[in-house]
């Protein structure tokens, strides 16, 4: 099973940009719990007193970014009772919750679809660059599941009241150049010059002093105690939907379509 791949690239005048890529294409890069595990290992070695990294950008491997967490995870954790859902939930989170912390500048590099908690795996970054392929999807209720990881606090800072209302409620998909209309992304690039416009970007900060960028970014951060709070709420929520009849039968549809 795919996890993440590093590469670590120095740029011009000093400082490195580590670029992340999620790599189980076949899988169109799932959060799996190996996925999350690899993710936060490669941020404590991002930020360890001796990396060297500056900024880090994120992106997928083949035709999409990131399709969410893990049916199976998700399916198994339903089958628990609330405590156990809660901590499931939790587990996942980490995966999008460990970027949205890091101390270091962070650039999505948005290819094809970002669906679920990949959606917020892209929210959790400071900027965005979207592929003309990419497409941003909540998804959360056609799975009949309640949106988590603090998901529509961080949709509304990112696109408004009304935007976020349509994208979770009404089911509607962003693509790149609304996308970039109602600033969810920064700019919108060709396919084939995504990573490269995003490192070139990333490196403006990677040559920077990284101590005084860090103490920049934490002035920059949104109060961390309300994505806190939205996290906290959203989780109970999440495990009461993970516990009803509409989830399991969504469940079992969704996973026959993709075995067709």
């Amino acid at each position: 099973m795919g996890t993440i791949t590093v590469e670590r690239r120095e740029v011009e005048e000093g400082g490195v940009v580590a670029v992340v890529t999620l790599d189980d294409a076949e899988r169109r890069n799932t959060l799996s719990a190996a996925m999350v595990q690899a993710l936060i290992d490669a941020f404590d070695d991002f930020e360890s007193d001796g990396s060297g990294v500056g900024a880090v950008v994120l992106t997928g491997a083949g035709r999409g970014f990131c399709a969410g967490a893990d049916l199976g995870d998700l399916g198994a954790h339903g089958e628990a009772d609330a405590a156990e859902r809660e901590a499931g939930l939790r587990a996942i989170y980490e995966g999008f919750l460990r970027v949205a912390r890091s101390s270091l500048p962070t650039v999505a590099a948005v290819n094809g679809a970002a669906v679920g908690a990949g959606m917020n795996l892209v929210l959790c970054c400071d900027v965005r660059f979207a592929a003309r392929s990419s497409r941003f999807d909540t998804r959360f209720l056609q799975l009949g599941i309640h949106p988590g990881g603090g998901h529509m606090w961080m949709l509304q800072r990112a696109v408004g009241p009304q935007a976020a209302a349509a994208m979770v409620l009404f089911s509607h998909i962003l693509g790149p150049d609304e996308a970039l209309r109602l600033g969810l992304v920064f700019e919108v690039v060709d396919d084939d010059a995504l990573v490269e416009r995003a490192v070139a970007f990333a490196a403006s900060a990677a040559r920077n002093p990284r101590p005084l960028v860090q103490q920049v970014k934490r002035e920059l951060m949104l109060p961390p105690h309300e994505h806190a709070a939205a996290v906290n709420r959203e989780v109970k929520a999440q495990a009461w939907s993970m516990g009803q009849p509409f989830f399991a039968e969504r469940l079992a549809q969704l996973r026959q379509r993709l075995r067709k």
